[in-house]
């Protein structure tokens, strides 16, 4: 089940196909030549005291350095820890301090951080650096391992054995070390295959670095795109766009951030994206006037899918663009939410009564009925087992089903009479107010409606005279940033707001410049964020609230 066997069969296959491209340097390798540095590379590790079951952390940049690493060290059986560097200083030393990794592999400016902030890596035994830094933090272990002559000896892993500690956004709260087994990335990378038609023959632009392991191990050809993948609202449309054509790369997954960046360029310069078949957008909800805009710059045969899951689940359920918008964007702007799709093979997809405690043990009495909003569940093989050493939040996010379990998504939504999946906001979102809950999505979308109105955010405050309960808050985020203090605005947005019994109850409404996202994607709102920063300015100025 070892994942990191996948590279060797492709080595075998296709020895001579190209495997990978550096937009950036231009750098092209066959799967011969990365299934090649990739067995140099675990043999000089295996040399140098790395064995099965060591945590390594592995901060390297997106490039034929990191597919290799990631590949060597699956194929010797360390577990690989992928932390995003964008998530924090605090949250970057807190989650490597709880992963107590015992092997440290990182470019020279990855060491020098290291060594200035030495307690959250004091559990690090072994220490490689990649790439050069004139010797003063030890040899480039890419040059010292150099191209196997033969073939490593891959760690014979069993299906439940540990592969990689992959974490989450953060979006709802810390970080957390979600568990990967080998059987689950074996079967995403079978769920990927079969039902995106993804394999030899195909070429991907990855906007996410993991992703360029599945295109590889699945025998297509990864172009890693020259951008910062931590900041993908920020990416350079015309880089990114260059390589999409001068590649002719067949499909490309990223965020809806990238997208929205790219779509607007394209059809800025007239640009028809001629070899793109199929697009894959994830991480926040889609909106459908994004999907229109992206339908606009591709090809008449192309594919749009919207994926939905979680780092914890992924992907477990799928849409087509073309659906969203013929179809179910129309009632997500009237406030249904977002229709995120079917669940994929294999998987299964329940919505239980809302809670805030954990549930220990399944039961059919917990499914809510058809169009009644809860909290999604989900069961399948793509599903992790676990959190890493967090007891709590793994007795909050999972069911006991006999030989089996459920994981909790803490998102919220409902199931529609076609068996389609409908997402309503995050649990942890939620307004709770005397009067009744507010779900974000389906309020966001009538302030939404607005021209002027580029996103909204409602959250909640704590009620001064309902002790215990909630107030809601809109915050608008204008089209233009001059308009932040915009009178006119925020009066119309309130009378929108009172025209739709979704929203008529809430009577706070703010105008903020630029809303907090995750660092991921760059689309998630960080309402926390949001709803602190209304709590003070409400504090400051009383005078709003009446």
């Amino acid at each position: 089940m070892n994942i990191g066997q996948s590279l060797a069969e492709r080595a075998r296959e296709q020895a001579g196909d190209i495997g990978l491209i550096e937009a950036a340097t231009g750098r092209a390798m066959s799967f011969a030549e990365l299934n090649g540095r990739a067995d140099g590379l675990a043999f000089y590790l295996k040399q140098k005291g790395i064995t099965p079951g060591q945590r390594v952390i592995l901060m390297v940049r997106p490039s034929a350095d990191f597919i290799c690493l990631s590949f060597a060290l699956f194929k010797l059986g360390a577990v690989v820890i992928l932390i995003d560097p964008g998530m924090g200083y605090c949250n970057l030393l807190r989650c490597i301090a709880g992963v107590q990794p015992q092997v440290f592999i990182g470019i020279p400016l990855a060491h020098l951080f290291r060594l200035l902030c030495r307690t959250p890596f004091r559990s690090v035994k072994h220490s490689f650096c990649c790439g050069s830094s004139w010797g003063l933090l030890g040899p480039d272990i890419c040059q010292e391992a150099g191209i196997a002559t033969r073939s490593f000896p891959v760690y014979p892993a069993q299906a439940d054995e540990l592969a990689a500690i992959i974490f989450t956004t953060g979006s709802t709260g810390p970080p957390k070390g979600v568990r990967y087994e080998h059987g689950v990335f074996n079967a995403q990378l079978r769920l990927i295959r079969d039902y995106y038609q993804i394999g030899p023959g195909q070429i991907d632009q990855p906007g996410f670095p993991l992703f360029a392991l599945f295109a590889i191990a699945l025998g297509a050809r990864a172009v890693i795109p020259d951008m910062d993948p931590t900041r993908p609202a920020q990416v350079d449309p015309r880089k990114f766009v260059r390589s999409l054509q001068e590649q002719k790369v067949t499909y490309s997954f990223g965020s809806p951030a990238i997208w929205k960046v790219v779509s607007r360029y394209c059809l800025e310069q007239g640009i028809v994206l001629d070899h793109l078949q199929q697009v894959l957008m994830a991480g926040a909800p889609i909106p459908g006037d994004l999907i229109a805009r992206l339908q606009a710059v591709l090809p008449a045969r192309a594919r749009i899918h919207t994926p939905y899951g979680a780092t914890e689940s992924l992907p477990i359920v799928s849409m087509e663009g073309k659906e969203i918008v013929e179809s179910t964007w129309p009632l997500s702007r009237k406030g249904h939410g977002f229709c995120v799709g079917r669940a994929l093979p294999g998987m299964e997809i329940r919505v239980i009564a809302l809670s805030d405690a954990p549930v220990a043990l399944w039961q059919d009495a917990l499914c809510l009925p058809v169009g009644e909003i809860g909290e999604i569940v989900v069961r399948g093989a793509v599903v992790t087992r676990a959190y890493d050493n967090n007891d709590q939040e793994n007795r909050l996010a999972k069911i006991i089903d006999k030989g089996s379990f459920w994981h909790r998504m803490g998102d919220l939504g409902y199931l529609d009479g076609q068996g389609r999946l409908w997402f309503c906001g995050r649990r942890a979102h939620r307004v709770k107010t005397a009067t009744g809950t507010l779900h974000t999505i389906p309020c966001e979308a009538i302030i939404n409606e607005h021209p002027a109105v580029s996103r909204s955010a409602l959250v909640g405050i704590p009620d001064p005279q309902h002790p215990g309960w909630q107030q809601p808050v809109m915050i608008v985020e204008p089209v233009k940033p001059r308009q932040i203090a915009n009178v006119r605005l925020l009066a119309e947005v309130r009378a929108l707001a009172a025209a739709s019994a979704l929203t008529r109850s809430i009577q706070l409404f703010l105008l903020h410049p630029d809303f907090p996202v995750d660092i991921r994607h760059n689309a998630k709102i960080f309402r926390e964020q949001l709803a602190d920063w209304a709590r003070q300015k409400l504090k400051r100025h009383p005078c709003i609230r009446s």
